[in-house]
């Protein structure tokens, strides 16, 4: 109801406005020709700038122009106060200024001064043929408010008041002031600079002789919200990776995660990023926000159904005073979510990519992101994913070799430990102890196979992450797959499958048939490398179940992720398949295993000190067990 009462007051206005233009008109034609001299002036002035608002679309004043009648003003002062001010230049009109550079077109709105679009001009979205360009702000789904308490205890806020634009140039750059006035020299002001091939702008806010009108004792809460448009071609995958991430505490980094209803609050923040898979909207500061209010809203409440939208986000940011006047200097980011662009701009922007923490980021960073840039500059991406994953299995190949041959080892010493099972059935500390001794002769260890595999895991994980979040990869086709970034879907069906979703790609298949037949070659090989130990499960039997389990989980996991990552992990399957032939018939036979091990075994052995301390105390153990049989 608020809200319609406020348009009848604005239509009333703007009635008012026009009445009283109509009367200036009648009363200049009755004037005499002395006083039209005298009045041409000031009749040029208005007409340049009636002229220069045709031309750029904006209410751009060169001059203050208030009105005279104290009937109008005072109806304004009744609502706004000392802002009725604002209401009365030639600015208040639901007008906006444009701004833009090679890379982002930008409408702010004179009512309220906030960006109303913000469009990504060299970007589509995930409908190719509809050649829409992709908008992180448009048709109202986001909002930049301050709210003002006055000192004759009004509360108003400045998405409902009217900014005089003034646009200008600073060298190549492009300047944008919004000011909303409460006289000639007291207004609140913001102040956009955009400049030459960068999605980076300057924004500041900053008051100027409001100290007065303002209650200064108190905060201005600056508010932002943001409802992030659908722009990929998987709702549900480009949701998964939409959140909030922010800054704080000098360099720390964390987010909001993806439940339905997520809050945060936090201090010290330098940054607030709305996260939507591949664009990024950002708010930077470089005097860090004391408190920060975030909180993020799933809007994906059914993945079977088509969405606009995906998440809203808001953030609440008190602005302290200092000696009367608001003073912040800080950025907009409207760009892709792309790591190379983020991190060019020094400020730990890079953070809002989700390429893993610890080793697994490094290993992105450092590794990943700038071999595959190398290699995606002078050849094809679908190309170049063969030949990044070519180039890590054959550098994971001597860790393969070793896993492989540990594996060996202790096939064939399995009919010794089999044998030692037997003997000392009765006797566990016996059989741990003559097997140790048994490794240790044959220079054999049953972790040396885990290990390995445990090597490949920072690997496997860092590719996880890196797929997903590289951005050069979006819209990138390759054979039937049409984005490199999204499921290639090759069947489309008429109904949803859960978890499934409802299409058929085709590279998850081709990837699970290749680790079923991986995991079909190396199994028999791990079953009979480790025998069956009494009074646990026989890891034999559960493997054989795990060739058909992993398979499934893999199609059906991967069936809605990135066609590049399937194709990565088909291609280093098969690898993976070609080395473990080569390594099991030409390089590690089971006759060199043996020979091996026998030769192994005919050397001394010296025991280490680690060793010699487990032997001792495995003797104790055995020699307290038996005093304790004794006695009974």
């Amino acid at each position: 109801m608020e809200e319609k009462k406020l348009d009848v007051k604005t239509l009333l206005g703007f009635g008012l406005i026009g009445a009283l233009l109509i009367w200036m008109i009648y009363n200049q034609t009755a004037n005499t020709e002395a006083q039209l001299q005298e009045e041409e002036k000031k009749e040029q002035i208005d007409k340049s700038s009636q002229q220069q608002l045709t031309e750029t679309n904006a209410a751009i004043v060169e001059k203050d122009t208030t009105v005279s009648d104290s009937v109008t003003l005072s109806q304004y002062k009744s609502s706004l106060g000392a802002f009725a001010y604002s209401a009365t230049l030639p600015s208040a009109k639901d007008n906006i200024t444009e701004i833009t550079n090679e890379l982002l077109s930008l409408s702010i709105a004179n009512k309220g001064g906030y960006i109303k679009t913000a469009t990504l001009n060299n970007f589509e979205q995930f409908h190719k043929n509809s050649n829409e360009i992709v908008s992180l702000i448009k048709d109202n789904n986001a909002n930049l408010n301050l709210q003002i308490q006055t000192k004759d205890n009004r509360i108003l806020n400045t998405r409902d008041l009217y900014f005089e634009p003034v646009v200008s140039k600073e060298g190549e750059n492009q300047v944008l002031t919004m000011r909303l006035k409460a006289g000639p020299q007291q207004y609140l002001e913001y102040r956009y600079v955009l400049k030459p091939n960068h999605y980076m702008m300057d924004f500041s806010i900053r008051t100027q002789g409001l100290a007065d009108i303002v209650n200064t004792s108190k905060p201005m809460d600056l508010e932002w919200q943001l409802k992030a448009y659908r722009n990929e071609k998987s709702v549900t995958y480009e949701n998964r990776y939409t959140d909030l991430v922010y800054e704080y505490e000098d360099g720390k980094d964390d987010d909001l995660g993806q439940g339905s209803n997520e809050a945060e609050t936090a201090e010290e923040v330098t940054y607030v990023a709305y996260k939507q898979h591949f664009f990024t909207s950002i708010l930077l500061t470089d005097t860090p926000f004391k408190t920060v209010d975030m909180k993020s809203e799933n809007l994906v409440k059914d993945e079977e159904v088509d969405t606009l939208f995906t998440k809203s986000f808001s953030t609440k940011i008190p602005l302290e005073f200092k000696g009367g006047e608001l003073s912040y200097n800080m950025n907009w980011y409207y760009g892709p979510s792309d790591y190379k662009i983020l991190n060019s701009y020094d400020k730990n922007l890079d953070e809002v990519m989700p390429l893993g923490w610890g080793i697994f980021g490094w290993i992105n960073r450092y590794v990943f992101i700038p071999l595959f840039g190398l290699l995606s500059g002078f050849i094809p991406y679908g190309i170049a994913i063969i030949i990044f994953t070519i180039l890590i299995r054959l550098v994971m190949s001597p860790v393969t070799y070793k896993s492989y041959l540990s594996q060996a080892k202790m096939k064939v010493i399995r009919p010794e430990i089999t044998e030692l099972n037997e003997k000392y059935k009765k006797d566990p500390m016996k059989k741990q102890q003559e097997t140790m001794k048994l490794y240790n002769k044959a220079g054999v260890s049953p972790m040396a196979g885990c290990l390995p595999a445990l090597m490949q895991i920072p690997v496997f994980y860092a590719l996880f992450q890196f797929f997903p979040s590289y951005f050069e990869l979006r819209q990138k086709s390759f054979l039937w797959a049409d984005d490199l970034s999204s499921y290639d879907s090759v069947i489309h069906l008429d109904f949803y499958i859960p978890f499934y979703g409802n299409h058929v790609s085709l590279f998850p298949i081709l990837a699970s048939l290749a680790i079923f037949f991986y995991m079909k070659m190396t199994t028999g090989d791990q079953s009979m490398a480790q025998p069956p130990q009494e009074g646990m499960p026989d890891m034999g039997k559960i493997m054989k179940v795990m060739i058909y389990i992993s398979p499934v989980m893999m199609l059906i996991f991967f069936n809605n992720y990135a066609s590049g990552l399937s194709l990565y992990y088909f291609i280093s399957n098969l690898i993976t398949i070609g080395i473990m032939f080569v390594i099991k018939n030409y390089i590690v036979k089971e006759d060199k295993v043996h020979a091996m091990i026998q030769e192994h075994k005919a050397k001394p052995k010296k025991q280490g000190k680690f060793q010699q301390k487990m032997q001792a105390m495995m003797e104790q153990a055995q020699e307290q067990q038996k005093t304790k049989q004794g006695k009974k």
